[in-house]
């Protein structure tokens, strides 16, 4: 057995049952491990957020991801339901974005097909109005910390010159 290291452990390389496809891609990803990632990938692969426009070919869907972790501080994908029939692996997940104290959960279903090993199709749905919801109840609580913080120094400051 042949296994590629990502920064929290192992994983197999040159497997072809989907489901451990998928799940060793979504572990590349929550560690923001792009070329891991990559790795799981066919050449022709489609990625679509939908209803955003689908990101075709290898060299898309990399600046999609690179962009994720290039601005992102972190990703999880906690995977409440995983099925697979054939090539077809179905995922019922929350995911987490975050970037600094910003967070962002949201209920996200994902459809992978896979062939010889490498996923050709990653489409996840999503609800906005919830991801919206999400992104502006994770920056509310980004700036609570913010004056949080602010706060406790200007009161650690006052301290110091007393």
């Amino acid at each position: 057995m042949t296994f590629r290291r990502f920064k929290t452990g192992l994983a197999l390389v040159g497997m072809t049952d989907p489901k451990t496809v998928v799940t060793g891609f979504l572990q590349a990803l929550e560690e923001l491990d792009i070329d891991s990632a990559l790795s799981f990938v066919a050449i022709d692969i489609v990625y679509q957020n939908v209803p955003l426009p689908a990101a075709r070919g290898l060299s898309a869907v990399e600046k999609q991801l690179r962009t994720m972790a290039r601005y992102g501080s972190g990703f999880e994908a906690r995977t409440h339901h995983i099925a697979a029939d054939g090539p077809i692996v179905l995922t019922e997940r929350t995911d987490v974005l975050r970037r600094g104290a910003w967070e962002a959960e949201f209920w996200v279903c994902g459809t992978f097909e896979v062939r010889d090993g490498r996923i050709v199709l990653w489409r996840d749905y999503f609800d906005w109005t919830t991801f919206l919801a999400a992104s502006a109840k994770g920056a509310g609580k980004a700036a609570v910390a913010g004056a949080k913080s602010l706060i406790g120094k200007v009161k650690s400051r006052q301290e110091l010159e007393r």
